[in-house]
């Protein structure tokens, strides 16, 4: 025992010296890394708690077939094969021969499962041979987090990406790409793994060395019943004028928060969805929308007031060797200033601008800049567009530049940029920018509380203001929103209609508009603002403002205060219209009706269907596919539903 004792010390004193630099090079080259274990991505909430994006563990489970002591393997391959099986439906003989084949070839990674969610991953963890661990179980676990949207595509892109690729290179989106870097993201961990060839790598032990960080919770403005509300507004008016793209932003006029955005464009297949940020990013001519700002300009200068007579001829007049038109054929004759607005006749506007400022055209482009127009709005989200406002000795500058900037011509502002100068409108002069954030949480801890900024304390005299508030009241009662007129619920806005594309050759005989409605609700007293654009209507369908946008402003508008009813105003509103009564009155009865069997649930809102299945009286699993209104059930009407039954919507 002596002599035996002496040679196991020799033997530890030739590894440890005699032989180290060997074994050490035979160590490296087993090419051991530590591997970057992603963080958790912090949660983005609606501002009522709704989860909005999420990131979720998901995991990879693989098997170290040659690890395991015979022993091991064989006492508990053949329980582990049954486990399999129970668990994918494949038969255990086949889970038995992959694994000894595996065994065999000294296969040190054989994938079980890809993409499991946490459930299915302890459930792994407790199977037979792998609930030993790594060491000598051979269990192999690959953890990776994917983004997941509630909400599916609705405000997907507003609430955004933040995304690597291969290089490096990252792109950031919406609210998730403007505050991934500083919350969001976390901090990684660290995990020992080792090669194990084919540019595989198995991790060393079962437990990180560097545990990650969670990022922080972000906290939005957007109300989730607003939001889908303003999405199948939008939606059904692209889907009916087959227009190119569309977005639509509601605003509280009294915080700035921005409580619903979306921004649909077709597919070559003629869907939907969102493609791109264009509220924020797409800056283009905003049309008739602008001739408030520029009779605004005028009023505040004092060079007309509201009852000042301008002449619009018959619908046509030249400046400078170029005509102006009017939309209404024989014009408008001599109107006053405030019924030219009303009317949105271009004429008006371009001869009122043209007479009191072309001696001094820098006067009415500093009172544009006097209200930050030719300023990003600094938001939150990245890429917002840059207005484009030219100035004498631009290229873009001539002497017709500044008739055509009164009716929105020659000049470039995003929908954000136009809204956020409406909200100051309602909001008594007071210009904020528009907000997606309320507060940076982790858990109930506040890291960080965003308030209202006021980027303009007053706008504008009470007088003008006062003016225009009735004036953009007007346009929807009696002239170019007049269609939008409802007696019991009143709005105040601007119609716009503006040509796009007017440079290329083959506009004649393809011509393309921008069709769009600025404005607030209700007229007095606003609660919330709101913009639609729409651009490349189809013209055979129409459209002018108050035909394809106005439609989608009233409907939001008035869903709003009737599915988000506020007690104070509906005192006095009153809002119930008969396609609502009716809607309602529809699914109070099938709800009352339908406790076991399967209901009609074909033409119903996606959302009311859902509701309506989850509070029957038999549990069942709803799958809906799509958003809107119900196209397909997939088990028929009358049909006795069954517990646990899965019932698979399909909506459009």
């Amino acid at each position: 025992m002596f002599v035996f004792g002496l040679a196991v010390l020799f033997k530890l004193f030739s590894i440890q010296f005699l032989q180290g630099d060997k074994y050490r090079a035979l160590v490296e080259k087993r090419d051991v890394k530590n591997v970057t274990i992603p963080a958790n991505r912090g949660n983005v909430y609606a501002d009522d708690g709704s989860l909005l994006a999420t990131s979720i563990p998901k995991y990879n489970i693989a098997i170290d077939a040659v690890i395991s002591p015979t022993s091991k393997f064989e006492e508990f391959i053949k329980p582990l094969c049954d486990s399999l099986s129970n668990y994918s439906g494949k038969s255990s003989s086949y889970y038995e021969k992959s694994i000894r084949k595996a065994r065999a070839n000294k296969n040190q990674y054989l994938l079980l499962a890809r993409n499991i969610n946490y459930t299915d991953y302890t459930r792994f963890r407790s199977f037979p041979l792998l609930k030993l661990g790594a060491i000598p179980g051979g269990l192999i676990v690959n953890q990776q987090t994917k983004r997941e949207f509630p909400m599916g595509s609705i405000a997907q892109r507003s609430i955004g990406y933040e995304r690597f690729d291969d290089d490096g290179n990252v792109t950031r989106a919406g609210i998730d790409g403007a505050f991934g870097e500083k919350y969001l993201r976390g901090t990684d961990g660290k995990r020992l793994k080792q090669k194990i060839g084919k540019n595989k790598w198995k991790p060393l032990t079962d437990y990180n060395q560097v545990e990650p960080k969670d990022g922080y919770d972000v906290y939005t403005t957007l109300d989730v019943n607003i939001q889908d509300i303003a999405h199948h507004s939008l939606l059904g008016q692209l889907e009916y004028y087959e227009a190119e793209h569309g977005c639509v932003v509601v605003m509280d006029v009294k915080t700035g928060e921005v409580k619903a955005i979306s921004n649909l464009a077709k597919t070559s297949k003629g869907n939907y969805y969102e493609k791109r940020n264009y509220a924020v990013w797409e800056s283009h001519e905003p049309g008739s929308t602008f001739k408030v700002m520029a009779l605004m300009a005028a009023l505040e200068d004092k060079v007309v007031d509201t009852a000042t007579i301008v002449d619009t001829k018959k619908g046509m007049k030249r400046f400078y060797g170029r005509s102006i038109y009017d939309s209404h054929h024989g014009g408008y004759g001599k109107i006053s200033a405030a019924r030219a607005l009303e009317v949105s006749s271009n004429i008006g506007l371009a001869t009122i601008i043209d007479e009191n400022y072309s001696e001094n055209p820098k006067r009415f482009l500093n009172r544009l800049k006097k209200w930050n127009l030719n300023e990003p709005l600094g938001v939150s989200i990245k890429g917002e567009g840059i207005p484009d406002i030219p100035e004498p000795g631009d290229k873009k500058w001539s002497k017709n530049a500044l008739p055509s900037m009164a009716y929105g011509y020659n000049l470039s502002l995003t929908p954000l940029q136009t809204l956020a100068f409406y909200n100051a409108i309602a909001n008594d002069g007071e210009m904020l920018k528009p907000r997606f954030i309320k507060a940076v949480k982790e858990f109930d801890k506040e890291i960080e509380v965003f308030e209202k900024t006021v980027t303009n304390k007053k706008i504008c005299s009470d007088k003008t203001l006062g003016e225009i508030q009735e004036i953009l009241k007007n346009v929807v009662e009696r002239g170019t929103g007049s269609r939008l007129y409802s007696p019991d619920f009143s709005m105040a806005g601007k119609t716009g209609t503006a040509q796009t594309e007017y440079w290329m050759e083959d506009w004649q005989e393809n011509k393309r508009y921008i069709s769009s409605f600025a404005g607030y609700f209700p007229a007095e007293n606003p609660k919330y603002s709101c913009i639609v654009v729409i651009h490349k209507p189809s013209i055979e369908k129409g459209y002018y403002g108050a035909d394809v946008t106005g439609p989608v402003f009233k409907r939001i508008a008035q869903k709003i205060f009737t599915d988000t009813p506020l007690i104070d105003e509906l005192e006095s509103l009153e809002v119930k219209t008969s396609l609502v009564q009716k809607e309602y009155d529809g699914y109070y009865e099938t709800a009352k009706t339908y406790k076991t069997i399967m209901p009609n649930l074909v033409g119903m809102p996606a959302m009311d269907a859902l509701a309506l299945l989850e509070n029957m009286d038999v549990e069942v699993k709803v799958k809906l596919n799509g958003r809107g209104i119900v196209k397909e059930q997939s088990v028929n009407k009358s049909t006795k539903l069954k517990h646990n039954q899965t019932v698979i919507l399909k909506a459009s």
